[in-house]
């Protein structure tokens, strides 16, 4: 069984910011928590809450994915050389899943982690349905050929919510995308600010 049964939308107004940037977000409206309590006078963070606010954003934001995972991910970014946040959100970005919402094929991270793991997606020729593996500079992703007439990702290429960006080269008429390099921060089109230093400093106390 899941993990992840939190409603997604409840995850923007828990966090208190619109995390995927849609325009059906209740948040938009209810720019309070939910539940009974929810327009109660919000207390003063501390500097723990902000740390753990930041990293519940960064962690729900690429699907509410997994604590254990995520400490994963925190680990291999702090055992590689450079910036620990910057190789955070590296590596977040180069996830199969979130290399496929970029693509601009599904509307949320949660319908990416779907599609792949559903066997619908190809990385250079080969079936990938893992949607945590990290992809590589150079690697090709494409849909299968039947998987390209699916009336969802019909819809999203004719009518693209977002842009893709520079780290990822993409033909909307294939349905079938490279990826260029691993982005920087700054590079990164969140529809919210995310502050991975928070993270590292969350982690690390």
């Amino acid at each position: 069984m899941t993990k992840r049964l939190d409603c997604k939308y409840k995850i923007s107004r828990r966090l208190g910011a619109a995390l995927w940037g849609s325009a059906k977000d209740p948040f938009n409206k209810r720019a309070y928590a939910p539940g009974q309590h929810g327009q109660a006078k919000r207390k003063k963070t501390s500097d723990y809450g902000t740390q753990l606010r930041e990293k519940q954003k960064l962690r729900g934001y690429y699907g509410n994915i997994t604590e254990r995972q995520f400490r994963n991910i925190y680990q291999e970014a702090l055992r590689r050389r450079g910036d620990t946040g910057e190789n955070l959100i590296g590596l977040l970005e180069s996830r199969l899943d979130s290399v496929v919402y970029r693509m601009g094929l599904v509307a949320t991270p949660f319908a990416a982690r779907q599609l792949v793991s559903h066997g619908h997606v190809r990385i250079n020729g080969k079936k990938a349905n893992i949607p945590s593996m990290l992809v590589n500079e150079g690697d090709v992703i494409e849909l299968k050929e039947k998987s390209k007439q699916m009336p969802v990702v019909l819809e999203m290429i004719q009518n693209p919510e977002r842009s893709v960006p520079d780290y990822i080269e993409f033909d909307t008429t294939e349905m079938k995308a490279k990826f260029v390099r691993v982005p920087k921060l700054a590079e990164v089109p969140y529809p919210v600010v995310m502050q991975p230093n928070f993270v590292i400093e969350y982690y690390s106390r």
